[in-house]
């Protein structure tokens, strides 16, 4: 997996919840805390979570193929959503079967120093799991806000920890705060307060994942900046003269197939028009390295087939632009 994919947060968490989690299993059963079998849980499917995101990312390295000329990029996707399942099932359905059962038939906290302690443990490791996402993230999202970074991250890696992450925190905020009720009251029903909440919050983070990573597999094109850049790369003036229409799509979070139709004038020979192509491929390669698949198809430029406006049963291609002048 390439740098960008955040291996060294994805390890990161896989470590810290592996631990987290044993120490959560252990804490319940010393204490018979929902929040903490709840918060085990969690856990335990952040942790096959992250082992499912780092086999997409070995399996997206597969070479093509020609039942699938284009490779596998996209197994990266797949398992991120697939994480998103786990997520929801796994843990949020569980928690708030956890947390209703446990409201409906509340039971005393006892050993409460096993939940508590483990709590700390755990605030204190996912922390260091978060700070090691945020890290890898801030290499990457440049000028971009956190939410817009999660929605228009091409690897779907670091968005996922990212979410994971800071719902664990919130979650043992959430147990931390069930339990210390239920130890100040006596009454083990803000236990399953607790465990509920935590449910709840991970159906949401769940549903917000889910979200990213199908736009992800249905095929997203390359970022604004990109596009500028390969659309100034394909114009030389000379031979080609304008974009007539031009599509983008993402292969894989570092693979982006492009494909376009290109105006040249109605007095190039095929050598020069050809020649131009070639030199057009190479300019996209050198501004946007990840455009590893390009298709330039060559026409002659209509002001009257523009002027028309956009073939809606032809192929994709949206409005006709003019050639700059």
């Amino acid at each position: 997996m390439s740098a960008s994919g955040g291996t060294r947060a994805i390890v990161a968490a896989l470590g810290a919840n592996l631990a987290i989690a044993v120490s959560k299993f252990v804490a319940f059963a010393f204490s018979g805390s929902s929040s903490m079998l709840a918060e085990g849980v969690h856990s335990l499917a952040d942790s096959g979570n992250q082992a499912l995101l780092l086999i997409g990312g070995k399996k997206a390295q597969r070479e093509a193929t020609p039942q699938h000329p284009f490779g596998y990029g996209r197994e990266r996707y797949i398992y991120a959503f697939l994480v998103s399942i786990v997520l929801f099932s796994v843990g949020g359905m569980f928690a708030v079967y956890e947390g209703y059962e446990k409201i409906k038939h509340p039971h005393q906290i006892e050993h409460w120093y096993w939940p508590v302690g483990v709590l700390v443990f755990a605030i204190i490791a996912e922390g260091f799991s978060f700070r090691t996402a945020i890290k890898e993230s801030n290499e990457l999202r440049g000028k971009l806000s956190w939410s817009q970074f999660i929605r228009r991250a091409k690897a779907p890696e670091l968005p996922v920890v990212l979410l994971e992450d800071f719902g664990a925190l919130i979650g043992l905020v959430l147990a931390l705060c069930g339990v210390g009720l239920a130890l100040l009251t006596g009454d083990g029903i803000w236990d399953g307060i607790g465990t509920l909440c935590i449910g709840i919050l991970l159906i949401l983070i769940a549903l917000v994942l889910a979200a990213e990573t199908k736009s992800l597999l249905l095929g997203e094109a390359a970022g604004v900046d990109d596009v500028k850049r390969i659309e100034t790369a394909i114009v030389d003036g000379a031979t080609v003269t304008g974009i007539i229409h031009m599509r983008t799509l993402h292969l894989g979070p570092e693979e982006l197939l492009v494909a376009a139709k290109i105006a040249v004038r109605h007095d190039d020979t095929a050598g020069e028009v050809a020649s131009a192509i070639n030199a057009a491929e190479a300019r996209i390669r050198e501004s946007v390295p990840i455009a590893r698949v390009i298709y330039l198809e060559p026409d002659i430029y209509s002001e009257a087939e523009a002027a028309k406006g956009p073939d809606p049963d032809a192929t994709p291609g949206g409005p006709a632009r003019p050639a700059e002048h």
